[in-house]
């Protein structure tokens, strides 16, 4: 089913750099259960700015076993969103915050004995840090190897928490700092973590033989990078996780530039909570767009077909993707589209929210 959004009320805020918060909500009892999370999946919060709705997706940073629902948001450049968090939130205040989604990660196996690598560049840290918690905490045989890219030590989140996570994990926790701008005794260590930096590392730190799966989160030219320097050195691909930074990280409100008077390229028919309604679709215009254009609440989050909360299943007509950065190839086969992307071919398209 569609995910829901829930007004949750952050529990407590900490600031982890001079321009990163993490928010810990509270979850009450009746929605414990939609709020279960894997680690690597991530929350999409929706707040009104300067009178425009804006949806941003934020990585859970807690382990399973933390006991609190925790998301970071780090402030760029002209957020709307990230910016208004750093500013104006406060412990205390109600935040519209939708029910986990995303596929980062992998099952954990209590009785496994893996050795797991990643590779995480800023805020990337963020679903890395969650996964590597539970890792840790379950996979009492398994071992983690971060590699962790930053500007200079001063700006690198969560850094008393990995120092903590390596005392107490001390045999089985391995943490790298490379940094860009601030120049440390080993100069493998020294520079932007890139496809050249990567392999250099794992060449002398880690055999990739010995790496059972990777990770890799940060910007899309380094993970683009990384990926083919990994499966160049040898891993599989099967076994080379990627979660990208989306297009719309940088703040700006999601806008619908279609005036309402266009004449519709196609009649839509949605599917979605076991309704069936129609709407008109414009030319050069996403199923999505067309939807809030319509005053329909359809789920999305990042609108660059990377978080995959709009995932449909298309029953009838032909529709065309812009991008499609997130649905594995089965789905495409067995007929999943991502409606932030999806324009219509056909004169009527009917697409099915229901069927997951």
């Amino acid at each position: 089913m569609p995910h829901r959004f829930h007004m949750l009320h952050i529990a407590s805020l900490r600031r982890e750099t001079e321009d990163a918060v993490s928010l810990a909500f509270t979850v009450p009892d009746a929605l414990r259960a939609a709020y279960r999370y894997t680690p690597g999946q991530y929350l999409t919060l929706r707040a009104t700015i300067d009178g425009a709705e804006v949806r941003r997706s934020y990585s859970i940073c807690s382990g399973l076993d933390d006991g609190e629902l925790r998301v970071a948001i780090k402030r760029v450049p002209g957020g709307v969103f990230s910016t208004w968090a750093n500013a104006a939130l406060r412990a205390g205040d109600a935040v519209s915050v939708m029910t986990p989604d995303g596929r980062f990660g992998i099952a954990i196996e209590p009785g496994a004995a893996r050795t797991l690598v990643a590779f995480a560049a800023g805020s990337g840290i963020t679903p890395v840090l969650a996964i590597l918690r539970t890792v840790l905490a379950r996979e009492k045989a398994s071992h983690f190897v971060l590699f962790y890219g930053n500007r200079s030590t001063g700006s690198i989140m969560f850094r008393g928490v990995l120092e903590d996570l390596k005392d107490r994990y001390m045999a089985r926790l391995s943490v790298f700092h490379v940094l860009s701008r601030e120049q440390q005794d080993v100069a493998v260590l020294n520079g932007h973590l890139d496809a050249e930096k990567a392999g250099a590392l794992m060449r002398a730190m880690l055999p990739v033989q010995a790496v059972d799966h990777a990770f890799v989160c940060g910007p899309q030219p380094m993970i683009e990078g990384l990926e083919k320097a990994l499966a160049d050195l040898g891993l599989p691909r099967a076994r080379i996780h990627v979660e990208r930074f989306t297009p719309g990280a940088g703040g700006r409100p999601h806008v619908v530039a279609v005036s309402p008077a266009a004449p519709p390229k196609a009649i839509v028919t949605v599917i979605c909570e076991g309704a069936r309604w129609e709407m008109p679709v414009a030319e050069g215009e996403a199923i999505i767009d067309a939807a809030i254009r319509a005053g329909r609440n359809l789920p999305f989050s990042c609108k660059g077909g990377m978080c995959c909360t709009c995932r449909a299943k298309l029953l009838e007509g032909r529709v065309e993707m812009t991008v499609n950065y997130s649905l594995e190839p089965w789905e495409t086969a067995a007929g999943y589209v991502l409606t932030c992307q999806s324009h219509p071919v056909t004169e009527h398209v009917v697409v099915d929210y229901d069927q997951v």
